[in-house]
């Protein structure tokens, strides 16, 4: 009975390190492709209430990994968008006609431009794959955006988001 047990944690442990090591692999090779200085995996724990789950980034000090991402502008009017499959490209916080408030937010965390495509699982809004540019101004191609598309659905597809 108690090698059962063990046997179990065991086996569940080691699902949950291959899930993680897939996951900082393929954001590893976005981060890589995109050649930007972040790019991140925000996973909703809740409604509207996540936080990075997993992130590569050029520099050590930007990093943001385990951050819950305290932007209040964040709703169920931004959700419904990026649940209908919105990509938001941003190439300068600065000049961006966008909230006050997500403008600060995203200053806070040092983004100056970002990407941000929408991961869906199940007809739900599961987490968001964001590239951060933090040091200048990005104009995103067209292809930056298919790509972060691309992989946003192979994560979404991926049995390693299953069980987070």
């Amino acid at each position: 009975m108690a090698n059962d047990k063990l046997r179990m944690i065991n086996q569940r442990l080691f699902g949950r390190m291959k899930r993680d090591v897939l996951l900082q692999q393929t954001i590893s090779d976005i981060q890589e492709s995109l050649d930007t200085d972040r790019v991140v995996l925000y996973y909703f724990y809740r409604q509207w209430e996540g936080q990075v789950i997993c992130e590569a980034v050029k520099y050590a000090d930007l990093s943001i990994l385990g951050s819950t991402g305290a932007d209040d502008c964040f709703n169920g009017e931004y959700a419904a968008l990026y649940l209908g499959g919105r990509a938001r490209a941003i190439a300068d916080i600065e000049t961006e006609n966008i909230n006050d408030c997500h403008r600060d937010f995203l200053r806070s965390i040092k983004v100056r431009s970002n990407l941000v495509v929408p991961v869906i699982t199940h007809g739900s809004l599961w987490g968001l794959l964001v590239a951060h540019e933090c040091y200048a101004p990005r104009t995103w191609t067209e292809a930056d955006i298919k790509f972060l598309q691309q992989e946003a659905e192979n994560v979404a597809a991926s049995p390693a988001i299953v069980q987070v």
